[in-house]
């Protein structure tokens, strides 16, 4: 065996250590939705009665919709922020330019519990009452860093003179930014969207923080239910499986997206 297979199998043999590490308590969830059991490892056979409990059980699919609501308004509204933001950074001057980029990474790499608390004290101090508009501005300020580092690749990547250009031809400032800007950034602005979707879907700490009480989102409930009995219901696993294939579905129509914008942008 020469040293080149040798580095490729450890490479391979490593590669398959990863994912198995990260996918496999994901499939074992799946599998064991699809039996009736309290508990993970008893195979009672297959059964859609996990399935069934979950369409049945009004907290938890409220909780669901709530989710997906907080996530689809606070992921649009991000994407919009985030994406005239990356636009205004890319062609402020070069000081403002780099003032504005070293900025807008200290809320990625911030202790998400800090955010949560700095809106908490703005609302207080403020006088706002913690309703649903509390909990999607905190979403929003959750994502929109975000959208900015997934858009900003595409302007960088994007003649930096096509917008003159543009202007020069006679098309106004709005009309350049709809017809020439956005479609070239559109595959990170799409990835901006679903990035936001993905963290304000996972998001505890600032649903926590800033929600009223009564709103309850999957990650509030999942945390309250097992704070009262000490185990997730068994329904929840169906839930997994259900979240994991739309996921699924939303990666793969996004990559298609994606190619196809690519692929126009080619033949043009």
């Amino acid at each position: 065996m020469t040293n080149g297979k040798i580095y490729r199998f450890i490479c391979r043999f490593y590669i398959g250590i990863l994912l198995f590490i990260m996918y496999a308590p994901i499939l074992v969830l799946i599998l064991f939705s699809f039996t009736n059991t309290k508990l993970i490892g008893n195979w009672n056979g297959f059964s859609l009665h996990l399935y069934k409990a979950l369409f049945r059980d009004k907290e938890i699919m409220t909780a669901f919709a709530n989710t997906l609501i907080v996530a689809l308004s606070s992921a649009f509204a991000a994407t919009v922020l985030g994406t005239l933001g990356a636009i205004g950074i890319f062609y402020s001057g070069k000081r403002a330019k780099a003032v504005m980029e070293s900025i807008g990474q200290i809320p990625v790499m911030n202790a998400e519990i800090v955010t949560a608390l700095s809106l908490t004290i703005l609302f207080v101090f403020a006088g706002a009452k913690f309703n649903f508009l509390t909990l999607l501005v905190g979403h929003v300020v959750l994502t929109v860093p975000f959208v900015v580092l997934s858009v900003r690749p595409k302007l960088v990547q994007m003649d930096p003179n096509i917008y003159e250009a543009a202007l020069d031809l006679g098309a106004s400032p709005e009309k350049a930014l709809r017809k020439i800007i956005i479609p070239e950034i559109m595959p990170g602005v799409f990835s901006g969207f679903i990035l936001a979707i993905t963290l304000s879907f996972d998001d505890y700490i600032i649903t926590a923080f800033t929600r009223d009480t009564a709103f309850q989102t999957l990650s509030t409930y999942v945390y309250g239910v097992t704070s009262k009995k000490g185990t997730l219901p068994p329904s929840l696993r169906a839930l997994t499986t259900v979240i994991t294939l739309l996921a699924l579905a939303v990666l793969i129509i996004v990559n298609l997206k994606s190619n196809n914008i690519q692929k126009e942008k080619e033949r043009k």
